[in-house]
């Protein structure tokens, strides 16, 4: 059985030495994950890679990107539903340069190109129009 210090392998939970006795092969598990960490900052540090390198089998994605419970949904759904809602309840000029600008994703260079009116308009008209949307929340 050999000793280990909990603080070397866990700093943020224990700030003080924490000694646990471990067999050999818990022991060699801990050396062979610090050995290939090890080796992957070395990889990302040759190769200049400030990104994931095991992007291309979808692991990392199945981590970041957790499914999201039923009852999370269901709530994100009635809260855009009270967004679009609250949206229409704006004058109609508002309410599509809002729509455009959040829900279609346009600039407010392009919204203003569309309507043939100065950029300054556009971003005055949203900014009023977002400012009465938050009395509805």
């Amino acid at each position: 059985m050999k000793k280990v210090n909990l603080r070397e392998l866990y700093p943020d939970v224990y700030k003080t030495d924490h000694f646990v006795e471990v067999t050999e092969d818990v022991l060699e598990t801990i050396r062979s994950a610090e050995r290939a960490e090890a080796a992957y900052d070395r990889r990302m540090y040759r190769y200049k890679a400030h990104y994931s390198l095991d992007c291309d089998n979808g692991i990392e994605n199945a981590i970041l990107l957790k499914p999201q419970a039923p009852e999370m949904l269901l709530e994100e759904k009635q809260f855009q539903e009270q967004v679009y809602a609250a949206v229409m309840k704006l004058p109609e000029k508002q309410a599509k340069r809002i729509y455009a600008r959040y829900y279609l994703g346009m600039t407010v260079n392009e919204i203003a190109e569309v309507e043939g009116v100065d950029p300054s308009r556009v971003r005055d008209s949203i900014r009023r129009g977002l400012k009465q949307l938050v009395k509805y929340f």
